[in-house]
Formats: structure tokens, C-alpha cells, sequence
């Protein structure tokens, strides 16, 4: 089985991209909500406000996350829906580290 080379380098832009706990955090709390605000975020991960804005930043700027504006408030969601996936594989996996 002969594996695309640009699909490979898509999926690890991603993965290198989702693979902190904080931003794991992140999808698994936008893929049981359409939306969520920056202040939502912060209560449901814990992560302290400056250290979410700096992950959300990255996760938009490199197109998993969209961001709607409303007045001084920031909307958050999933951009790439599959990315419910990879939690999903991450559930079922049975790894010993």
C-alpha cells in the first residue's frame, strides 16, 4: 500500500500542530459545542488566559480554529471538523508509555 506524500505532510502540519495537552483540551471542548468565547474556553481547560490566546493563535493561524468577533468578545470553533477524529483515535488507543 503506497501512502500519498501529500496527505502524510498534511497530517503531520496537523499533528504537530494539535499535539499539546492545552490545545487537545481545546478541540475536545469545540467539538460538543458549534462555538465557544475565549472566557468559555478558559473555564472549561483551565489554562490561564494569556497562555490560551497564545494557542488559539496558533491553532487559527494555522487553520484548524475560526474566530468570529462580537463587540469585544471572541468566538471560537473548529475550523477542521475532523479533528474529532483524532480524538477519537486518541480515546481508543491502548498505548503503554
Amino acid at each position: 500500500m503506497e501512502l500519498d506524500k501529500n496527505k502524510l505532510e498534511k497530517a503531520a502540519y496537523i499533528l504537530k500542530t494539535i499535539a499539546h495537552p492545552t490545545r487537545l483540551a481545546v478541540i475536545a471542548q469545540l467539538q460538543n459545542k458549534a462555538e465557544l468565547s475565549v472566557n468559555e474556553l478558559i473555564e472549561k481547560t483551565g489554562c490561564e488566559q494569556s497562555l490560551l490566546s497564545h494557542h488559539l493563535t496558533n491553532m487559527r493561524s494555522k487553520g484548524l480554529l475560526q474566530v468570529r468577533k462580537e463587540g469585544t468578545s471572541s468566538y471560537y470553533s473548529l475550523r477542521e471538523l475532523n479533528l474529532s477524529s483524532v480524538l477519537a483515535c486518541i480515546e481508543k488507543c491502548d498505548c503503554y508509555m
